[in-house]
C-alpha cells in the first residue's frame, strides 16, 4: 500500500536524521516506525527477514556491557608441537 502523508519540515529533517541515524532509508523507517505503531513486526509487516530493532549500536551494546568481565579469554600459547620454521 502507497501512502501520502504531508508532514512540517521540521518533523521531515528530523525524521531524515534518525533514519540516517539507523543507517536506513528514510521511507523505510517510516513504515518501520507506523509497523511498530500498530503492534506489528517489520518482519510480519514486510514479509522479509529485514530487521530493525529501533535501538542504536550504542544502546544495544551498553545492554551486553560487562556480561564477559568474570570470562577468561587468555590462551595457552604452546601449539602443543615443534614448529620448523626453516
Amino acid at each position: 500500500m502507497t501512502m501520502l502523508i504531508e508532514i512540517k519540515p521540521e518533523v521531515q529533517a528530523e525524521l531524515s536524521r534518525q533514519a540516517a541515524a539507523q543507517g536506513v532509508d528514510v521511507n523505510a523507517y517510516a513504515a518501520s516506525l507506523l509497523e511498530e505503531a500498530v503492534h506489528l513486526p517489520a518482519e510480519q509487516a514486510k514479509g522479509k527477514t529485514e530487521r530493525r530493532t529501533g535501538q542504536s549500536l550504542v544502546e544495544v551494546c551498553a545492554m551486553v556491557r560487562g556480561l564477559t568481565d568474570d570470562v577468561d579469554f587468555s590462551r595457552n600459547p604452546s601449539t602443543g608441537r615443534p614448529v620448523d620454521l626453516a
